[in-house]
């Protein structure tokens, strides 16, 4: 999406043209060519600063300047909604997120409104996270299997991480009736939880900073191991999300080069247009990321999986733009089995946009309220999906 110059200046926060983003670096002067159809000036919505996405599009957007002269503004939000809002409403020309893209295509959580709903949004290319329930030394939990009747550290407002802990216990045949779950007001309160011995296990990323304090505390640091080999868990899996697959992580606590654990991958932060964005600009944004890899992949380590033959391929949370799948064929990353999820993801959200529009129009979902709606659409999203 092409920004005007006003629009752009509007959202800098009155920034002259020339001086935008000079904290990273970016100035006319660095231009080295320019990329066809690659917009000068960009808005890119982000996690807040500070945030890992954040630090990674500042890498990224300082390259851009560099190579092309581009300018880009970086908005972070601290909410999800503040995220993807801006871009459906044209006010960022990407958007750089994480589960929410999920949420905002199914149509779940703060998207489950008469207003909104099941958004059309395509992705152009996401970095490999890692992701597993830790759990206690103490507790002998190894695999998923090993989770029933646990202590299971819970933060119900944190959406992102509930969703992808719910694949894992169905990788084992159990859902969250067969835990015990433990309530606590924040994702950083599951952690304190488990190194206080009040829970035995909890949903989280290996690198998040508060899992040292647990592989030091008497409680220890294990990891649910997720068998790459146990094609009927991965099927279980992956039945609850699509976004999902499986990732031997070596990096974050209790994690080494030499003992690595197998987990479920996901991706994020995710580049994200609307699904009705110029072809040749996506095109264009999915190359300059990959042509400019070797100018930010030494920002720090995770940088690395910013390569394109990782960051441009399934599974995400979103289909991919047909711009971004051109240049992925182009580069030799787009495979057969690669454009068949493609053709399942944007079947899967072509059903669910025609079911939500049945669905919205119906008298029920009128009467309902904002808790009715949802319990509605859940059943209707769960019966759309029966026939994928």
């Amino acid at each position: 999406m092409t920004l005007s110059r006003r629009r752009y200046l509007q959202a800098a926060g009155g920034l002259a043209a020339g001086g935008a983003l000079a904290q990273f670096g970016i100035t006319a002067a660095h231009a080295q060519q320019a990329l066809a159809n690659l917009p000068s000036t960009m808005i890119w919505s982000t996690y807040d600063v500070g945030s890992t996405g954040y630090v990674e599009a500042s890498a990224i957007a300082d390259a851009f300047g560099k190579k092309y002269g581009s300018r880009v503004r970086l908005q972070p939000s601290g909410s999800a909604i503040g995220r993807v809002k801006p871009l459906l409403d044209g006010r960022s020309s990407h958007a750089w997120l994480a589960n929410e893209l999920f949420f905002a295509t199914e149509g779940l959580y703060e998207y489950c409104t008469p207003d909104l709903g099941p958004q059309d949004l395509r992705t152009l290319a996401g970095r490999v996270n890692g992701f597993s329930i830790v759990a206690t030394a103490k507790s002998g939990i190894r695999e998923p299997k090993d989770l029933k009747g646990k202590r299971f550290a819970i933060a119900r407002a944190n959406s992102s991480v509930n969703v992808k802990s719910e694949p894992i216990l169905a990788f084992a045949g159990l859902s969250w009736k067969d835990v015990e779950l433990v309530e606590v007001p924040s994702y950083g309160a599951t952690m304190k939880a488990l190194i206080e011995g009040k829970a035995d296990c909890a949903g989280v990323a290996p690198a998040a900073a508060t899992l040292r304090e647990l592989e030091a505390s008497p409680q220890g640091i294990g990891w649910v191991a997720l068998d790459p080999a146990n094609k009927e868990g991965w099927a279980r899996a992956k039945k609850v999300v699509p976004f999902i697959e499986p990732l031997n992580e070596s990096v974050g606590a209790g994690l080494t080069a030499d003992k690595p654990v197998w987990m479920m991958g996901y991706r994020y932060p995710m580049i994200t247009v609307a699904a009705k964005a110029s072809e040749a600009e996506a095109y264009a944004m999915t190359k300059a990321v990959a042509e400019t890899f070797t100018l930010y992949k030494d920002a720090s380590p995770i940088m690395q999986r910013w390569d394109m033959s990782k960051a441009g391929t399934p599974p995400m949370d979103a289909a991919f733009h047909a711009g971004a799948i051109r240049y992925l064929k182009e580069a030799g990353h787009w495979k057969a089995d690669h454009q068949q999820w493609q053709d399942g993801m944007l079947k899967r959200h072509a059903m669910l946009q025609a079911a939500w529009k049945d669905f919205i129009a119906s008298a029920a979902a009128k009467a309902a309220d904002a808790d009715g709606l949802r319990s509605l659409w859940d059943s209707t999203r769960t019966n759309a999906l029966k026939s994928l």
